[in-house]
């Protein structure tokens, strides 16, 4: 393991107090700490996240991954860690891969990103599609390849990210880390992971998020 406050996790969760504990327990392996960012829950997700070791960000109402990704990021940068692992909180991420992706933090890269596309079997038609269709979009807009935009587990270096401005609150919040960085010439390596079923639905609202989505990419391009 890395030397003392260098490896952070932040995990945003609403409702996820089935798998968290899992999650948060297999992350200790290989971070130092973990945040998890209770975005609004009414299940016992803060709880079971603490009991197992986590520090739990408890908001009131639900604001967003994006929102709740910004909180997480900032309490793990004011307490002197370089680099924070993002990782979401309904298991569908393998926390067991962690050291892959601070493996290629470790030796450079800015932000490193999952790839879930090269065994996508695990995730439906409809969102290889969108996903492989956003990911065309980006990679024209950013000038580089990006084989999996949507991807949250993540590696993110502090003090770059700290550098840039991030204003999305939802679920677009990937997409726009990516471009950020990208537009920064920062550097972004694509790591392959795997792509586990969710223990529950999933929250993304096809329509409203897909909107969302487009609104972003209209203002940004």
């Amino acid at each position: 393991m890395e030397s003392a406050q260098t490896f952070a996790a932040v995990i945003p969760c609403l409702n996820e107090a089935e798998a968290i504990g899992s999650v948060v327990k297999e992350a200790l392996r290989h971070v130092q700490r973990v945040w998890v960012v209770d975005d609004g829950s009414s299940d016992g997700t803060g709880q079971e996240a603490q009991r197992v070791g986590a520090m739990v960000i408890r908001k009131a109402m639900n604001r967003g991954k994006g929102a709740a990704l910004r909180e997480g990021l900032d309490a793990a940068k004011a307490a002197g860690f370089q680099f924070a692992v993002l990782i979401d909180g309904d298991g569908q991420h393998d926390p067991g891969e962690i050291p892959k992706l601070i493996e290629a933090a470790r030796v450079g890269a800015d932000l490193v990103i999952g790839n879930r596309m090269l065994e996508p079997k695990r995730m439906s038609r409809v969102r290889r599609f969108v996903n492989g269709w956003m990911s065309g979009r980006l990679e024209k807009m950013a000038g580089m390849p990006c084989p999996d935009s949507q991807c949250g587990f993540r590696v993110v270096r502090l003090e770059a990210w700290e550098r840039l401005s991030f204003r999305q609150n939802r679920f677009e919040v990937e997409s726009e880390m990516f471009t950020s960085f990208a537009r920064a010439g920062l550097k972004i390596v694509f790591v392959p992971v795997k792509s586990l079923p969710a223990k529950r639905p999933s929250r993304i609202r096809p329509a409203i998020d897909s909107v969302r989505w487009f609104r972003w990419w209209l203002t940004t391009k």
